[in-house]
């Protein structure tokens, strides 16, 4: 009974920490898309909104904006910052999305579309936590690169 009471708040601890984490990294909140400071490729998607904020031990991600046809669009994320593909819904074009942490301020992303890789890219968040930039090379329906970099604010 002891052993199993330990294992018990072993468990709720990691769980804790987890929790912890998340809610202290300088991903946390939510984004606006700054147009002035990025460049959208042609055909790209616009995400005008990103907010990560908790989900129990996983991170929940949830972009709003336009599609590559000036459609609005949006769906929703959750996982860990692990590398490993977890369910996207809300979007025909993708299937999953990972998360993988580089650093402190930096996470590469890797989206897939039937299990093939479309999108990829790197997000860092500024020193100082105010601004967030993403970097990444999509591949469009006729099969060409677009390359983007969109930078948002802290709300």
């Amino acid at each position: 009974m002891k052993k199993r009471t330990i294992l018990l708040t072993v468990a709720t601890l990691l769980a804790a920490a987890a929790v912890c984490f998340a809610a202290d990294s300088p991903f946390m909140g939510t984004w606006k898309l700054n147009e002035a400071k990025s460049k959208i490729g042609a055909g790209a998607a616009k995400n005008s909104t990103v907010v990560y904020e908790a989900a129990g031990d996983s991170i929940k991600v949830t972009v709003d904006g336009l599609d590559g046809k000036g459609n609005a669009a949006h769906n929703e994320w959750t996982g860990k910052l692990d590398g490993k593909d977890y369910p996207v819904t809300g979007d025909p074009t993708m299937d999953t999305r990972s998360y993988k942490m580089v650093s402190a301020h930096t996470l590469s992303m890797t989206v897939k579309k039937d299990g093939k890789v479309t999108i990829s890219g790197r997000i860092v968040v500024s020193a100082d936590g105010k601004t967030r930039t993403s970097t990444t090379t999509a591949t469009d329906s006729m099969g060409m690169k677009v390359s983007s970099v969109a930078v948002y604010d802290k709300q």
